[in-house]
């Protein structure tokens, strides 16, 4: 395993087993022939490059297929789930779409785009 990320050069301890930090992310990135072990910052960016792209052009449908095997992850992932703006957390997509419904409070990365929606409706 390499000791520096392939991306950034930060160095990173990959123990290649299920008891590595990187199982904690969510596994939903294309398979590589090529692929190397990034540090978490690069994986994290990575997961999110892939995300952004899958927001715009998959239905929400799709999207809740994708995150749903993640539902019950018993934390949350700073920079994936979510990120501090201007000292509050700011949830993103990814983290509604395993919560499996828009809760209508008009949040601002609501992968349904609704405002003020309810969850009966």
């Amino acid at each position: 395993m390499p000791s520096q990320c392939p991306q950034c050069q930060a160095p990173i301890a990959c123990s290649a087993d299920k008891n590595c930090w990187c199982m904690a992310l969510p596994n939903i990135l294309p398979l590589e022939s090529n692929a190397n072990c990034l540090c978490q910052n690069c994986l994290i960016t990575q997961i999110n490059t892939f995300l952004a792209l899958q927001y715009q052009t998959q239905p929400v449908e799709t999207l809740l297929a994708l995150a749903a095997p993640y539902q019950s992850s018993p934390s949350s992932i700073a920079g994936l789930d979510y990120t501090i703006e201007q000292g509050f957390y700011v949830f993103s997509s990814w983290s509604h779409l395993k919560r499996g419904y828009c809760c209508g409070n008009g949040c601002k990365h609501c992968p349904w785009k609704f405002k003020n929606r309810s969850r009966s409706s």
